[in-house]
């Protein structure tokens, strides 16, 4: 009998330029939603860890923002996050997405990433995203473009969206791992926590059709989550208050809408996956605030958790 391929596990980092496709590449490698997606550059502000088990291997995948040149105080702090994650981690996946020319952005990442292979020999695999959304000759085109990029371990195409090659991303990225036993329970597919989870379900609903400058400007905190006292014990129900910051009142107003009409459509698309979340249904109370520049302000970003 031939012998048993030894268990693989270990953290993988999904790194590329704001947009690239690697929060929905997270969702698709772990089989459920860990990570928010949208439109909106920087949606990502920390480093998630989604979790794939499988029978031969443990991928813990950590969905680091999107690197590019900071223009304020969080930027260089997100910035400062995705290069400490890269420190730590067995293997690097490189997101570039093929409906996108390899440009400036790509080549600043790439050329931190060869300094770090310089320094820590990390294996990087560069991986051409959203290749449903090209011709077959464009992907060719896109793939000759990111070889000429840098010296990658590998290179290889897939689109999380439709799954193609979804599973063999997975299996490619497993196989740099180093030899371990799992380090999360099998059935547990992120560490990140409750709180962590809501507040990022309400800035994904709030994220939708907001116009684009004002995606930087969106902080949401959780105030506090209260389970009723006299519901009955097969119908419990929360009272979940989380607050929204702005850094302008001009922007409050966007996010409430006339009426409050854009508010009440946040809270409602936000609560379903709340409620999918906890397993029961939530009361959420969402209250807009306005943090002046809190952006660039060091103390109200270490309020706000970054």
């Amino acid at each position: 009998m031939p012998d048993e391929q030894p268990y693989r596990a270990g953290f993988v980092s999904l790194v590329g330029r704001p947009n690239a496709g690697k929060s929905t590449l997270t969702n698709a490698l772990v089989g459920s939603k860990v990570a928010i997606t949208s439109s909106k550059p920087q949606t990502t502000r920390h480093a998630i860890r989604g979790i794939r088990t499988t029978e031969a291997s443990q991928l813990i995948l950590v969905d680091t923002p999107g690197l590019h040149r900071p223009r304020s105080l969080l930027g260089q702090r997100l910035n400062d996050l995705v290069r400490e994650t890269l420190l730590s981690v067995d293997v690097i996946g490189f997101c570039m997405p093929s409906d996108q020319r390899v440009g400036p952005g790509d080549t600043f990442i790439a050329r931190d990433l060869a300094d770090l292979h310089q320094a820590r020999r990390v294996p990087v695999v560069a991986i051409a995203t959203k290749s449903d959304a090209v011709s077959r000759d464009r992907l060719a085109e896109h793939l000759v473009a990111i070889d000429q990029l840098g010296e990658w371990d590998a290179i290889i195409p897939c689109s999380a969206t439709r799954g193609d090659q979804v599973e063999e991303v997975a299996d490619l990225l497993a196989s740099y791992l180093p030899e371990s036993p799992q380090l999360y329970p099998a059935d547990q597919v992120t560490d990140e926590s409750t709180l962590v989870q809501i507040a990022e379900l309400v800035r994904e609903a709030a994220l939708e059709g907001v116009r684009d400058e004002l995606p930087h400007s969106l902080a949401v905190q959780v105030e506090e989550i209260v389970l009723r006292p006299d519901r009955p014990e097969d119908s419990p129900l929360s009272d979940v208050r989380v607050n929204v910051f702005v850094e302008r009142p001009s922007q409050k107003a966007i996010i409430i809408g006339r009426g409050g009409s854009r508010l009440r459509d946040v809270g409602t698309e936000a609560r379903q996956g709340i409620e999918e979340l906890m397993g029961h249904r939530v009361h959420l109370d969402l209250h807009v605030k306005v943090a002046k520049d809190w952006q660039r302000d060091p103390k109200a970003l270490d309020r706000l958790g970054f």
